[in-house]
């Protein structure tokens, strides 16, 4: 079937379930992802004009790679799978690109030439392809992973092999698989003596997409080490805190109720995203991309989001103290009036991010009726 995105029409495989199957990989549901992509292209191209070559280092049916090359980028779209190599000429000959198409290992391709932003865009975990990508790359990184399961602790084993890390699968489950793989992204690129700087993530409808900026020296790459550490969870009464180093410092037992503490980590627990550069991706959205309301709105959220490194849910809450619900507009300015930051979060519609513990939220919400 044919598919149209932002300025091109490409040939892609039909998949009934989500681009799962045989066929070369196409996956509708990250229109959003490769619309975002585009325009942080566009916003990221305006900070450093000497970045040119892009790589699509895994790219399937091409559209990413061909959207870029009908973007102004000097694209390369590589893969293994000979039927995506042909896909991949079919679509830019279809849209009267030129753009160079290998039939190679994305390793070897990350390995033998040098490339400004190199995009990891695979079927399931982007790990096998990371430390190719930073030796690679000289200025942005960009990745997503689809093996959400094993990021957020669902799948724990999985998420331990994977990452490197242990995951929690709590009720912040999207955060943790972001953090997760930040975490690994940072501790792989510092290996190069590189600072893999988050300047955009979001974990959006089964998928986690984050977009990173290098910066070489044993300097920099320590000072993003530095923001590498651990989550301690109470699943009883969801008190929970973290802190930085490499290595666990938990309390003995929940502070809050005595009861046994979850340790999640090692994993990201600085800045997901830079709000300037959100606002110049959103800059860079064009009505002709299906998705750009949508983007606007997410790109909004993330650029007011708190940078505290975990989330709560307030049905989650308010479950907990038998008492119902309210709009979430109420619920922040009550936090806000008892004088704690608070900010809605992407992750969901009941989702929110503050500095205040969990008892500090309680106070603040419920009041002197804290037995109703």
């Amino acid at each position: 079937m044919r598919v149209t995105e932002g300025q091109v029409t490409v040939e892609v495989p039909e998949q009934a379930d989500a681009g799962k199957g045989e066929n070369v990989f196409f996956n509708p549901v990250q229109e959003l992802n490769r619309d975002l992509t585009i325009a942080a292209l566009r916003a990221y191209r305006e900070r450093e004009p000497r970045a040119e070559r892009y790589l699509d280092a895994t790219a399937a049916s091409g559209v990413r790679g061909v959207r870029a090359a009908a973007d102004g980028w000097e694209a390369t779209l590589c893969d293994v799978d000979p039927e995506a190599v042909d896909l991949c000429e079919r679509n830019l000959e279809r849209n009267d690109l030129a753009a160079e198409v290998r039939h190679q290992d994305a390793n070897v391709a990350m390995h033998r030439d040098p490339w400004d932003v190199v995009d990891i865009d695979p079927f399931g975990t982007p790990i096998p392809f990371v430390d190719a990508a930073f030796q690679g790359t000289r200025n942005l990184v960009c990745v997503t992973a689809t093996d959400t399961a094993p990021l957020c602790g669902a799948h724990f084993e999985s998420g331990v092999r994977s990452y490197s890390a242990i995951p929690r699968n709590t009720e912040y489950h999207a955060e943790m698989g972001m953090r997760i793989l930040l975490g690994a992204l940072v501790r792989t690129a510092a290996r190069y003596d590189l600072a893999a700087v988050p300047i955009l993530s979001h974990a959006t409808k089964h998928y986690v997409r984050t977009y990173l900026d290098l910066d070489q020296g044993a300097t920099v790459a320590d000072e993003m080490i530095d923001q590498v550490g651990h989550v301690y969870h109470c699943q009883h009464c969801l008190w929970r805190d973290h802190s930085a180093g490499l290595h666990a410092d938990a309390p003995a037992s929940c502070p809050s109720c005595g009861e046994h503490l979850q340790t999640a980590g090692p994993l990201w627990l600085g800045p997901t995203c830079e709000p300037a550069f959100a606002d110049e991706v959103a800059d860079h959205l064009t009505a002709d991309m299906g998705t750009a309301d949508e983007a606007e709105d997410l790109l909004a959220t993330l650029a007011d989001e708190l940078v505290t490194p975990t989330h709560y849910d307030q049905h989650r809450l308010c479950k907990r103290w038998g008492r119902g619900a309210e709009s979430m507009d109420e619920f922040l300015a009550k936090l806000r009036d008892a004088g704690h930051e608070a900010s809605r979060t992407h992750y969901g519609g009941t989702t929110f991010k503050t500095e205040a513990d969990v008892e500090q939220i309680r106070d603040a919400i419920v009041g002197e009726d804290g037995d109703s």
